[in-house]
């Protein structure tokens, strides 16, 4: 897991970590258990996964709302899944030697959308149920939702290592610093498209850590290295390590 005591904005590989993109996703079905532990055998610092609930409460791993015969997941139990989507503790379990970005989906324009954000306060007792809160970093588009996330992380009272919150982002806006300080989320987002090399200095300024989503160009890659980017979140893990040095593990 990315440490605060590491100091930022420096172009070190050693610095940047590899989030693997809904697991090992070019190289195995994303979201799988089968991407999970493909992308620890190759050597990825982390994994990035999406959470969403079915209809009698389980929480599952799953990017879109519905799955692709087109039922809507929050409308279905999870005994009717496919066995290729799995609950969310499987997930984790196969993450075994990686933290994870739990990203939790909760958008207003989609099916399954929950105003309360009751899914934040289940999939925080969940995490918080494991007793690793160090191994978990929370993100959603909906800041709402990290926000809940905060709050109840904040209540816990976890000495020392509490359940980190990072905001999910397409645009950033020119406030972000002041917006994230002052919600105690400690991570931005960015989109890759769009991420600028003045937003990272900035972020890293206030303390702030920016792990960008979704670079599988090498080039890129090596440019946000070079800019001082704390993580970069890709489907191809194995390319983001030869970038950055590290290589295939033995």
């Amino acid at each position: 897991m990315p440490s605060h005591d590491q100091p930022h904005g420096a172009a070190s590989s050693q610095l940047t970590t590899v989030i693997a993109h809904r697991g090992a996703s070019k190289a195995a079905p994303e979201n799988t258990l089968e991407a999970f532990a493909l992308a620890g055998r190759l050597g990825a610092d982390a994994v990035e996964l999406d959470v969403r609930r079915t209809r009698d409460g389980a929480l599952v791993v799953h990017h879109n709302p519905d799955l692709a015969d087109g039922r809507v997941i929050a409308s279905i139990d999870a005994a009717e899944l496919p066995v290729s989507v799995p609950a969310l503790g499987a997930a984790l379990d196969a993450c075994a030697g990686m933290w994870v970005n739990v990203e939790i989906k909760n958008d207003p324009t989609e099916p399954d959308f929950d105003s309360t954000d009751s899914i934040a306060d289940e999939t925080m007792a969940l995490l918080l149920a494991r007793a690793e809160p160090e191994r978990w970093l929370i993100s959603s588009f909906r800041i709402e939702t990290v926000d809940r996330c905060r709050s109840i992380a904040d209540a816990a009272g976890e000495a020392g290592a509490p359940i980190r919150t990072a905001w999910l982002t397409s645009i950033v806006p020119d406030d972000v610093v002041e917006l994230l300080t002052a919600r105690g989320h400690v991570a931005l987002h960015p989109w890759v498209e769009l991420l600028r090399r003045e937003v990272i200095d900035a972020c890293h300024a206030a303390g702030i850590e920016v792990n960008t989503w979704t670079c599988d160009d090498p080039e890129r890659m090596a440019e946000l290295v070079e800019w001082g980017i704390d993580g970069l979140c890709t489907n191809l893990p194995d390319v983001a390590l030869t970038v950055l040095g590290r290589g295939a593990p033995a």
